[in-house]
């Protein structure tokens, strides 16, 4: 199996330690989300093979589409895996805003669909369906688009929560762009069987994360779909596994316990079931926090969404994703305080060994075995 590896875009700010808040809980990082950063990180990752960068969506962060669209001219091959959600924006709206990204992008739009789990951050946008109504809409929303994307003759439809009539595309998106999405409660299950490409989750245990691809793959066979899946989680990699775990106790010593009491808080309000067990694995406490060999629970004492990360050396990391692959992942989307840094320390310590074992290859650069880069030709050639 091809491993395929995306960054992640701080679009609230960056910081070398943990930024608190985030899905619903207001955040900022001590490094400013300006473009000229933000065009650091896209760089970062490209040079370092990154597929893309997944955008957040929400009011605490800035605008997905926006962001992006200002750094497709300074990238090259990087694409922008851009998180939104169907309750602010129409599906044929949506699906023209795909179709002219790809144009314009020339065919690095990737989108991520966000159902929503947060109902005070949901009402603020004006949207005051409940959750079992928001994952119907989500269905209603993702079948329009798909249609709007495969047709060539106006299409109309009428659900419970969406209605369109005469919708035409003048321009379609070439290529379509894949739907990631992700959901652990038991209506994303049929949405995601339905009308994904890529089915995401946060990281949790092996076992956790078996169980719940299981879960989505029979229910692609249902409808005749085979999908891809994806992890979300961060990463702390460094040459020796002691480095690493100096440095996520590094980050622990930086928070503030009064930014867990009040992103604790505020989490627990949520609807979200992947925020509830993102929750549970560490339950509010820092002294039990390996909840697996090298996966940290650390980050989501004080962040929502994705709350933990593989910590280790950058063989121990590469071990531990090669494991997630096993389990049928393909689609990795990777984070670190700060971003620039980590993306290096990824992308200059994993990423080459699972080149080596033939699982990723550079999107642009020609693999050279370890011992015959200049560095090692020259230090060979003077001793």
């Amino acid at each position: 199996m091809s491993l395929n590896f995306h960054w992640f875009l701080p679009t609230y700010g960056d910081s070398r330690n943990l930024v608190a808040g985030g899905h619903g809980t207001a955040m900022s990082g001590d490094r400013p989300a300006s473009l000229r950063y933000l065009n650091q990180i896209a760089g970062a990752a490209e040079e370092n093979g990154f597929e893309g960068v997944l955008t957040p969506t929400g009011a605490w962060c800035e605008d997905a589409w926006l962001t992006t669209a200002m750094l497709v001219e300074t990238t090259e091959t990087l694409k922008f895996l851009v998180a939104f959600r169907p309750g602010v924006v129409s599906p044929t709206l949506a699906a023209q805003m795909a179709g002219t990204f790809q144009r314009h992008s020339r065919g690095r739009l990737l989108l991520n669909v966000v159902t929503g789990g947060e109902p005070h951050e949901q009402q603020a946008y004006g949207d005051f369906l409940d959750k079992e109504q928001r994952y119907e809409r989500t269905g209603e929303f993702l079948h329009i688009v798909r249609e709007l994307w495969g047709n060539r003759e106006p299409i109309s439809f009428e659900g419970k929560h969406l209605q369109v009539r005469n919708a035409l595309l003048n321009n379609h998106p070439d290529p379509i762009p894949p739907v990631f999405f992700g959901g652990s409660s038991a209506p994303a299950g049929p949405i995601a069987a339905q009308y994904a490409d890529t089915y995401l989750t946060w990281g949790e245990p092996l076992f956790a994360v078996s169980k719940k691809l299981e879960w989505i793959r029979r229910l692609a066979v249902d409808h005749g779909r085979k999908l891809d899946y994806g992890l979300r989680i961060h990463v702390i990699s460094r040459d020796t596994s002691e480095q690493a775990w100096a440095e996520a106790d590094r980050l622990l010593e930086a928070v503030d316990p009064a930014d867990i009491e009040r992103v604790q808080a505020n989490l627990a309000k949520s609807e979200s079931e992947g925020q509830r067990r993102m929750l549970d694995l560490h339950g509010g406490a820092t002294d039990r926090l390996e909840i697996a060999p090298n996966l940290w629970a650390g980050v989501g004492l004080v962040r929502g969404g994705a709350g933990t990360a593989l910590v280790g050396s950058h063989e121990e990391v590469a071990e531990r994703l090669v494991e997630y692959s096993r389990l049928g992942i393909s689609q990795f989307i990777l984070s670190g305080y700060p971003h620039v840094e980590e993306a290096y320390w990824f992308g200059e310590g994993v990423l080459p060994i699972l080149e080596r074992r033939g699982l990723w290859k550079h999107p642009t650069r020609r693999f050279r075995p370890a011992a015959t880069t200049p560095f090692a030709t020259a230090a060979a050639s003077s001793s």
